[in-house]
């Protein structure tokens, strides 16, 4: 298990090798940051999109969270981070792509079906059911096509729906949907399945997610 003296170590090959090979990169992002690509991603520790889009320093503006979510527009008082994030990526930096990335063996989708912390008190697992009972639409369409059951199947769906749910609530922003309709922004909806590496999009016109080609086209 990686501890903090490890991730030292990694800070000093990073130091030693990314960050000097690198310099004129790291010189240019002194100067701002202009990603084209903002991704919606879950906290998990396997799924770094980093990693999986194989990117560099700079071409990427990633917020992550519990289950990859995107709560809906509100102007309710309250510390809207995601809110927050999506903003400065849409209207300061304007990203012209936005891929909510869903994945395999995701805990916090397994508890929104389960309903495993639905009594659970805040500091004991409250804030995680408070902001998963997002998924409660998905919720409902896993239940109509498996009933109870609650096997792999299931949880497949219900982490793939999860991502139709942050898409749907995205478009609750104006600006994102006067962009969107645009021609500015395109959303994409992405599923990354950790047993076996493959990256699986949304084609929203059919509902169904289907393997990225492994070479490019």
């Amino acid at each position: 298990m990686t501890d903090f003296a490890d991730m030292l170590q990694g800070y000093r090959r990073f130091r030693n090798t990314g960050w000097t090979q690198q310099r004129g990169r790291w010189d240019e992002l002194n100067e701002g940051q202009s990603p084209g690509v903002m991704v919606i991603a879950c906290s998990d520790s396997r799924v770094d999109p980093a990693q999986i889009f194989d990117t560099l320093p700079g071409e990427i503006f990633v917020v992550r969270n519990v289950a990859a979510l995107v709560p809906p527009f509100e102007t309710t008082p309250g510390h809207h981070g995601v809110s927050a994030a999506l903003e400065f990526a849409v209207q300061v930096l304007k990203v012209r792509e936005i891929v909510v990335m869903g994945h395999g063996k995701c805990g916090g989708c397994k508890a929104a079906l389960s309903q495993e912390l639905k009594d659970a008190p805040p500091g004991e697992g409250g804030f995680i059911h408070n902001w998963i009972d997002m998924l409660a639409p998905a919720r409902e369409t896993v239940i109509s096509r498996f009933g109870d059951d609650r096997g792999r199947d299931a949880h497949r769906a219900m982490e793939q729906e999860g991502v139709k749910v942050s898409l749907a609530n995205l478009r609750t922003f104006p600006c994102v949907r006067s962009k969107e309709r645009a021609g500015e922004l395109k959303l994409i909806g992405a599923f990354f399945a950790i047993a076996d590496g493959q990256l699986h999009l949304l084609d929203e016109q059919s509902g169904n997610f289907h393997p990225a080609a492994l070479e490019s086209a």
